[in-house]
């Protein structure tokens, strides 16, 4: 009888031992001075910054790319998709003004591709440096028959910190303050469904297309990578009081301004202070999409959105011109009536 072996089931083991030979000196460069142990290790150790953080909370987070992997398979462009990953979890700990410390990475997929696997963690080393945070780890998985082949899934975690003094919670937010929009660099990692959905099923669009109003291929816009606002954010609160921040993701802005509004209060927002960007439009053209849905779906130009005194707002925003992060007014606080919804877009 012949033997049967783990590579014949579907998964090299060799194949993983490559990929980490080949990502171990991309993750290294975000090391510095933070982690103590090996890339291969069972788990990876950080040194905390215990001399800047006195009375710490330690902030985490995970999330995915959703149904973007489905316009990176067909580009086949590999090595963005993981800035994205990144940008998703630490966009989300900086909005309670923590910054990021580790990351770590789950890759899964049907037949490991190490050379394309590597392009994958690429694009993470991107992200974890642009974010200020270290690569401490992650998980490959082979399972094959369970996904089709080339296909992977990704998914990631992070934690960072904060001094609990300076927790950024919502609950000082009052009447009469300002909403500074960031803007955003297009679909970043939400709403792929309906936008596939609408540019390939129903309008019959390929990737290489280049329709009015874009500027760039239909591929290309879809692949810009989510942009990350870590940096700019921990900036900004070093010198100003922000008392909340909303990462704009699924849901839109209709879903995620009111969850860092106190009860009793609304957000009040004015679409004509902001453009548009050319993908909604299109999208929104060719699905005849109402504004409601738009703006419960897709984040509409403005990736992240922060919450200030009125008397910050002009050296705010211009503290961000400086920090050239392109932001603006796009609303403000108000008393809510019972009800009216968390947000009202005009």
């Amino acid at each position: 009888m012949a033997k049967v072996t783990y590579k014949d089931s579907g998964v090299d083991v060799d194949a993983g031992k490559l990929f980490v030979k080949l990502i171990e000196p991309l993750a290294k460069p975000t090391y510095k001075t933070k982690v103590s142990g090996k890339i291969g290790s069972f788990s990876g150790s950080y040194i905390f910054p215990k001399k800047k953080y006195k009375d710490p909370v330690l902030v985490a987070s995970t999330d995915g790319v959703g149904t973007k992997l489905r316009v990176a398979y067909a580009t086949g462009k590999l090595d963005t998709i993981g800035i994205d990953l990144v940008a998703m979890n630490v966009n989300d700990v900086v909005t309670c003004g923590a910054e990021p410390l580790f990351f770590l990475d789950y890759i899964a997929t049907s037949k490991l591709n190490p050379q394309k696997g590597a392009e994958i963690v690429k694009g993470i080393v991107r992200g974890c440096k642009e974010a200020g945070c270290v690569l401490l780890g992650g998980e490959t998985a082979e399972m094959p028959g369970f996904y089709k082949r080339d296909e992977f899934d990704l998914a990631g975690f992070v934690v960072g910190v904060v001094n609990k003094k300076e927790l950024i919670d919502g609950s000082s937010v009052k009447e009469g303050d300002q909403i500074i929009g960031m803007s955003s660099n297009g679909l970043h990692s939400n709403g792929y469904s309906l936008a596939r959905k609408v540019l390939f099923e129903k309008s019959k669009l390929k990737l290489s297309d280049k329709p009015s109003p874009l500027k760039s291929t239909v591929g290309e816009e879809l692949m810009k990578p989510t942009k990350i606002y870590v940096r700019t954010v921990l900036s900004l609160k070093k010198t100003f009081k922000i008392n909340a921040i909303a990462h704009i993701t699924g849901g839109g802005l209709i879903e995620n301004v009111p969850r860092v509004v106190p009860k009793g209060l609304k957000a009040v927002l004015d679409s004509s202070l902001w453009r548009l960007p050319s993908i909604f439009k299109l999208i929104k053209m060719k699905g005849r999409i109402d504004e409601v849905e738009m703006y419960r779906t897709f984040n509409c130009g403005i990736g992240m959105i922060s919450i200030i005194s009125s008397t910050d707002t002009d050296r705010v925003l211009r503290k961000l011109r400086n920090l050239k992060e392109k932001a603006m007014v796009i609303g403000e606080i108000r008393k809510r009536k019972r009800g009216e919804p968390g947000v009202l877009i005009d």
